[in-house]
């Protein structure tokens, strides 16, 4: 076997697990809308499970109504009638030998107001959490002991539906987390002050759980290993936290790291490798005898081998890896990794969550919608679907054909595939983008697609073919604006600053256009010493961009020193000065120039569409052709119209 120590057998208390792999907690939105197990939710899981997991952490699971909704909809045990589906869940997992812990948990100041009824939320103490911004009531000493309370039960139920463990989350900034920290905790009552008194409240759910429900039904406990905040937990303190959990008989620790207020540390952005938080695993483990969890930015089984092999942990956390492939457990052990679909970090599963709807995945169109897309009818029979472009669209929509049993024949008029992927792979740290593309490359050859490189598509070429169908995947161009200057020489697009063909070093180089693309453009030639401002007509620079993404770019564009110049508008264009429109104070400046870059956005490629539609009965519009996006729109569109052809 490749990965012996990933698929060794390894245990949690009394109860073995098939092998290390951990698919930590992760919020869905898939539940019901009384909080029960759906049948989407069971079905999500059910892949993992079967994708080869040892151990699911299910997503946050309610314990309190009241105060204590994370998300809607939300797995939730604080009713009798919740046990039957959870049940079934259970089950489910348990026919393909992996094991299932609930994750107990309560926001806290990290809660919403709108999501219980306009109630004002709750923390320890009155302390207000700089991203959500609604300041909490302090909880009096007799709610917090009714919380205790509900936890228990919590467990107690998960334990009568069956779940091989519980996790007490008392990370993220979360309510039991607000209670170990300095930082949240201000109390002085018997849940305040020193460090026991700060334990006090996980410790009551602790012993109240081995209490109700037995000495050997294992208790996982999720911790920050640093909060990242100023006057926050440190990693010396949560190897305090941890010795003082293995004292009083949790079975597991499972290390994370972050709150709200630090959030790229708990759900990182594209530029943060696998293994950059290792050490606070590593610290812990090197502190405790009982196995240590924990999530490092896993994405390849080579690198969840070495973390095992080194001691740094016990179990490996692969969570966002599971929702890009759900068979990410299953290929490892037959030593199928090129055939992995990659998490690229882009953060679309957080990003759409958080807009209130279910969990969405950025390479994986399939995920949370697994009964909507349940297999692949083999009904093409050979039929010939020519595809137009082999960008992410394409490729994706290529793949679904050839796994139906049509014959795609891909057109691509450059000498390579991975379309604006190979655009988008250019600024720092963007290295993830290369796994894709390679991903969806191998898929393609191993399904046997035929892919005709440096080839422009035409009418009589796809008539040649006699195709049933065909699907544009033209993609887009950049907008040029009609603007004084804008055709002179020392102007260009991103598009050639990503691809390579124009080279700026040493100049002061204006990028008009604040989008993610300006904005990691003018990344990529800070970085090659230039001189850079970013010219934003908008009040706001990234407007649009998920803020996680925005901030992680902006700090870097930061140490570079580059200027930012929002509300202001390029009116004209020279040789070495440009002409900006200050929106705010209605005043015209002269900024000296030596290289224009516009970022302004997109316009689909559209040219052949017309007469594509008129000679084929069948045409399909497909990624930026239709509608300029992102990756995770064209490889959905890709996905769905090959899906349903």
């Amino acid at each position: 076997m490749k990965y012996k120590y990933l698929f060794s057998k390894g245990k949690i208390g009394k109860l073995e697990l098939k092998n290390r792999i951990v698919m930590p907690a992760i919020g869905t939105g898939l539940a019901g809308v009384a909080g029960e197990a759906s049948d989407d939710i069971i079905r999500y899981y059910e892949e993992r499970a079967k994708g080869g997991c040892g151990l699911i952490i299910t997503e946050i699971t309610r314990i309190d109504d009241e105060y204590g909704v994370g998300c809607a909809p939300q797995l939730t045990l604080t009713k009798p009638y919740h046990i039957p589906k959870l049940q079934k869940l259970i089950r489910t997992i348990h026919k393909y030998d992996s094991k299932i812990f609930v994750q107990l948990h309560h926001p806290g100041r990290e809660g919403h107001a709108s999501l219980i009824e306009g109630r004002q939320i709750v923390a320890p103490s009155a302390i207000m959490c700089k991203v959500v911004q609604e300041m909490p009531r302090e909880l009096t000493t007799s709610e917090i002991e009714g919380l205790v309370k509900k936890f228990v039960t919590g467990a107690k139920m998960a334990q009568m539906a069956g779940a091989d463990g519980v996790e007490l989350h008392a990370a993220h900034g979360y309510l039991i987390n607000q209670f170990i920290s300095p930082y949240t905790n201000k109390r002085n009552d018997k849940y305040g002050g020193h460090f026991v008194n700060r334990m006090r409240f996980i410790t009551e759910m602790i012993l109240g759980i081995k209490h109700i429900c037995g000495a050997d039904f294992p208790i996982s406990v999720r911790i920050d290993g640093d909060e990242f905040l100023e006057g926050g937990l440190k990693i010396e303190d949560a190897i305090k936290v941890a010795r003082y959990l293995e004292s009083i008989g949790i079975d597991a620790i499972n290390v994370s790291a972050g709150t709200y207020e630090t959030s790229l540390t708990i759900i990182e952005p594209i530029s943060f490798p696998q293994g950059w938080k290792r050490h606070l695993a590593q610290a812990i483990k090197n502190a405790v005898k009982i196995p240590v969890i924990a999530v490092n930015v896993v994405r390849k089984p080579e690198f969840a081998e070495s973390l095992i092999k080194e001691g740094t942990v016990d179990f490996v956390g692969v969570g966002r890896g599971q929702l890009a492939d759900p068979e990410w457990g299953i290929k490892a052990m037959e030593g199928r990794d090129q055939e992995i679909r990659p998490c690229i970090s882009c953060l679309h599963c957080i990003e759409e969550l958080g807009k209130g709807g279910c969990v969405k995945c950025g390479v994986n169109p399939r995920m949370g919608r697994e009964l909507e897309f349940d297999g692949f009818k083999e009904d093409g029979k050979g039929r010939i679907v020519a595809v137009i472009g082999a960008g992410p669209a394409g490729m994706e929509a290529a793949r679904i054909l050839a796994l139906r049993g049509f014959k795609p024949v891909v057109f691509e008029k450059e000498n390579q595939v991975g379309g604006q992927l190979q655009l988008a792979n250019k600024p720092p740290l963007k290295e993830k983008i290369n796994w894709l593309i390679e991903s969806m490359a191998f898929q393609l050859e191993s399904l046997n697609v035929e892919i005709r490189l440096n080839t422009e598509a035409n009418i009589e070429v796809i008539k040649e073919l006699d195709a049933y169908a065909v699907f544009v995947a033209t993609g887009a161009s950049p907008i040029i604006p009609l603007i004084e200057g804008v055709k002179g020489k020392s102007v260009c697009t991103a598009v050639e600053i990503l691809n390579g063909k124009i080279k700026p070093a040493g100049e002061n180089v204006a990028v008009i256009g604040s989008g993610m693309t300006g904005l990691e453009t003018a990344e990529l030639l800070a970085a090659s010493g230039n001189n850079v401002s970013v010219v934003e007509m908008q009040s706001e620079i990234g407007g649009g961009i998920y803020k996680v993404n925005l901030y992680d770019v902006m700090q870097r564009l930061g140490k570079y020193g580059v200027e930012m110049l929002p509300s202001h508008k390029l009116v004209s264009i020279s040789d070495y000065q440009i002409t900006l429109f200050n929106t705010i104070t209605n005043q015209s400046i002269l900024k000296p120039i030596d290289r224009v870059v516009l970022s302004l956005g997109v316009k689909s490629n559209k040219e052949m569409i017309v007469s594509l539609e008129e000679k084929f009965d069948i045409v399909r519009i497909i990624g930026d052709s239709g509608k300029p996006g992102r990756i995770a729109e064209a490889i959905r569109e890709g996905f769905e119209k090959a899906y349903v052809l």
